[in-house]
């Protein structure tokens, strides 16, 4: 505000006393007001202006008020104070922006709300309807080599990959689609490619503050691997597996008990592998409906803190009653867990669980299969920048040799990533996965396999990334096998 004394005064002539003194005689009788009732007037609608060096005026620069004339009735009034603004629209009281929504954004770890950073490294996505949509394409090429005892196979091969999740904007419930899709061809003669497909659907129904309900849908691809003992040895191309699954679960609060209650129905189906020869195999006598119900009621220690159990059972069944060797391999499930849920924030968080999994046969010729197993993941970020993964998982396989009911799967994996600069980040991978042949006279399986990956973002829409791995498969009495991968793409992301 600029005050009226920062003004250069203006210099008038004075005039005679005498013609001062005769105006201002005329001026009083013609209005017939005094000189206290002329400066009690209300002030004009624009508001009180301060004469030319008045107190208030000074004493609001700093500077020592002016003394007045002893004696003196009255002072210069002080300027009527404005009335007091609506706080809300000022934007003195801060509204919620996410008032009555239930899906609230997630934090920062600095503590800083999320529009108040202009910049992020994700890309902004598209906006479709009430979904954003974010759609990655790479397109890259690889090399293979593959060396069982003295025969070696190379294949180059170039890979286009099709990315993108779709997830909703609701105030209430959510949904979340998650899809890649990857396709192989190779430069050589060779049609043993490995296409990929991974859908996945989850929707999240807000039921109540306490309950919450979960759909999910599903259905991937995938080419059997050469390594795998199902695999049928010396064909050109191995069967390709579709797995269909869906299910539902139910979660509940009960103070400090959570009780959990789900399903899940998979359908998984082979193709016919194609013999060196050219001709065909039939592996539809492979193709199964799994139906599993799970329930589950964890204790809440602490928000951070919940251990729990959890039950499930189910069956097994094949489309044919028996298969090419003649035995009926549908059967029943059973599973048990005892483990903690932990969440400590963006340091810490995982899950981890112990327990048994049995899996019984129709025939009687087929042992049933009992494994101790171990299930679990840990996502652990030690500092900033730095992220590792650990997984274990437990599984019961099944076999297609005559007379042996399948194979305990035991896998352990690690990932770590390191953000080296702001815009590389490395990656180290490695797994180990035990085969174990309870029911079988063959020796155990053992699957190791190194990766290591690097990714550099030249901004938040394009990205060079390359990375190689190896894979060893070991087996007594048989020759191991090793398999060498390298890759080089370019990742363009909206």
């Amino acid at each position: 505000m600029a005050y009226r004394h920062d003004r250069p005064d203006r210099v008038r002539p004075t005039a005679p006393p005498h013609r001062t003194a005769a105006g201002a005689l005329v001026v009083a009788a013609l209005l017939g007001v005094s000189p206290v009732q002329a400066q009690e007037a209300a002030p004009s609608a624009l508001g009180t202006v301060e004469p030319i060096g008045s107190d208030a005026s000074l004493q609001a620069l700093g500077a020592p008020a002016a003394a007045g004339p002893q004696g003196a009735s009255f002072q210069t009034p002080a300027p009527a104070a404005p009335a007091a603004p609506d706080a809300i629209e000022t934007g003195a009281v801060e509204t919620a922006p996410d008032a009555g929504r239930q899906n609230l954004p997630t934090g920062s770890v600095e503590g800083f709300r999320n529009g108040a950073i202009p910049y992020s490294e994700d890309p902004p996505g598209i906006a479709v309807g009430t979904f954003t949509l974010r759609p990655t394409l790479e397109q890259g090429i690889g090399y293979e080599r593959t060396k069982t005892g003295d025969q070696t196979d190379t294949r180059s091969f170039s890979t286009t990959t099709l990315r993108g999740s779709l997830v909703s904007d609701w105030s209430r419930h959510q949904l979340t689609i998650d899809g890649a899709g990857t396709y192989e061809r190779n430069f050589t003669s060779s049609d043993n490619t490995e296409p990929e497909v991974d859908i996945g659907a989850d929707l999240r129904l807000d039921l109540s503050g306490e309950t919450t309900a979960n759909l999910t849908a599903g259905y991937s691809l995938e080419r059997e691997d050469m390594a795998d003992p199902n695999a049928i040895s010396g064909a050109a191309v191995q069967s390709a597996v579709q797995t269909f699954s869906g299910g539902a679960r139910i979660q509940r609060d009960f103070g400090l008990i959570r009780g959990t209650l789900g399903g899940t129905v998979d359908r998984e189906t082979y193709g016919d592998v194609e013999l060196s020869d050219g001709s065909e195999l039939s592996q539809k006598d492979r193709n199964t409906v799994t139906g599993i119900l799970t329930a589950r009621i964890g204790y809440e220690i602490s928000p951070a803190l919940i251990p729990f159990i959890e039950a499930s059972g189910g069956r097994v069944r094949y489309d044919e009653e028996r298969d090419s060797s003649g035995y009926a391999r549908s059967g029943d499930l059973y599973a048990g867990r005892a483990g903690l849920e932990f969440d400590l924030g963006e340091k810490l968080r995982g899950e981890l669980g112990i327990g048994f999994d049995r899996q019984t046969y129709d025939d009687d010729r087929l042992k049933a299969i009992n494994a101790f197993a171990a299930d679990g993941a840990v996502d652990w970020s030690p500092q900033r920048g730095t992220n590792v993964n650990l997984g274990l998982r437990t599984s019961i396989e099944p076999s297609t040799a005559p007379g042996e009911s399948g194979y305990v799967s035991y896998l352990a994996s690690s990932e770590i990533t390191q953000d080296v600069r702001s815009n590389l980040v490395a990656r180290l991978t490695g797994s180990y996965e035990w085969r174990d042949f309870q029911t079988a006279s063959a020796s155990d399986q053992n699957v190791y396999i190194v990766g290591t990956g690097l990714a550099w973002n030249f901004n938040r829409y394009l990205a060079l990334s390359g990375d190689v791995s190896y894979e060893l498969t070991t087996q007594k009495n048989t020759e191991d096998t090793g398999v060498t991968r390298a890759g080089l793409g370019l990742v363009l992301r909206r």
